[in-house]
């Protein structure tokens, strides 16, 4: 099977389009619609143009290009081949299923068809099943949830289960500031206002209206990353770094401070002098410290930039 139109618009509405490089969420190189050097077909085609590496604010597609490249990407062994490779013995597919399939292992790789959700269904064809455990899980990145992937694997469930392809703007579909306030707030928007406010950048109320003010804000966080394109929009590689900062406080506080205070924890333990506890805490913040600045120095270039 082949992906069909409508399953064209509801993926590319979700990964976006993002023509130079950015990071996603936990750090991997990322272009077009989704396009990263972990995926064969990608760095094949990828190579054809001359790209061997991707790097963030450097490595420039065209339009052209990345819409080629994700055609092939789709249709081919590695994500279509995948999901019928995954189907369960005797199960008819139609081709909403497999759109919503495909969307999934495209986000997820291919290990998406072994996982926990489809046992309903290849045991039972109890597709409602496999949609509602589908809906609830594998929307995480770095251990945290994340609401564009929360949204997409409930729309890609119900994609499955009843073959609505949704209206609901992914979070690949570019926001341009709008003169009026629209009758429903729009989620993707709402979530970039609240990280912007825990930033001190964005000084208003997270409405979900991409206004002029927003639009500011968003420029303002632009102009002091050094991978993103100062544009005004909130686009993909936006939405994704405003993300990519969040999980960065969260896993310094949780992830470093646990680290040093289970060192410390340890020492106490074995009966060292207080003196070799102070040691191995302060060395260990070094090494923590000089993990998360590496780990997470695109953040730290932008908080550096705001501060000039």
């Amino acid at each position: 099977m082949q992906v069909s139109e409508k399953g064209v618009k509801f993926i590319s509405g979700h990964e976006g389009n993002p023509l130079t490089c950015y990071l996603d969420p936990v750090g991997i190189p990322t272009i077009g619609h989704g396009f990263t050097m972990r995926s064969s077909t990608a760095r094949r085609e990828l190579a054809k143009l001359g790209i061997k590496k991707l790097v963030p604010g450097k490595t420039k597609l065209t339009a052209k290009q990345s819409d080629n490249i994700f055609m092939i990407l789709l249709n081919g062994n590695e994500y279509a081949g995948a999901v019928m490779r995954g189907v369960p013995k005797g199960r008819a597919v139609k081709q909403h299923m497999f759109d919503a399939m495909l969307s999934a292992v495209f986000n997820l790789g291919g290990g998406f068809m072994k996982w926990r959700w489809k046992t309903p269904w290849a045991t039972k064809n109890d597709i409602a099943a496999s949609a509602a455990y589908w809906s609830r899980n594998y929307n995480k990145a770095a251990g945290r949830r994340l609401a564009g992937l929360v949204r997409r694997r409930k729309e890609e469930a119900k994609m499955f289960e009843k073959g609505v392809y949704t209206g609901v703007k992914g979070d690949g579909i570019a926001r341009k500031a709008e003169k009026e306030k629209p009758r429903l707030p729009d989620p993707t928007v709402k979530e970039a206002q609240e990280i912007l406010i825990k930033l001190g950048i964005h000084k208003f109320k997270a409405d979900g209206w991409y206004g002029p003010r927003t639009r500011d804000s968003i420029i303002a966080y632009q102009e002091k990353h050094p991978h993103l394109v100062n544009d005004g929009i909130l686009g993909k590689a936006t939405i994704t770094q405003l993300r990519r900062e969040q999980i960065a406080t969260n896993d310094t506080l949780t992830k470093g401070g646990g680290s040093i205070v289970a060192v410390g924890t340890g020492a106490v333990a074995s009966g060292l002098s207080w003196w070799w506890v102070a040691g191995a805490v302060a060395i260990t913040a070094l090494a923590v410290g000089g993990y998360f600045a590496w780990k997470y120095r695109d953040v730290i270039q932008r908080k550096l930039n705001a501060r000039i």
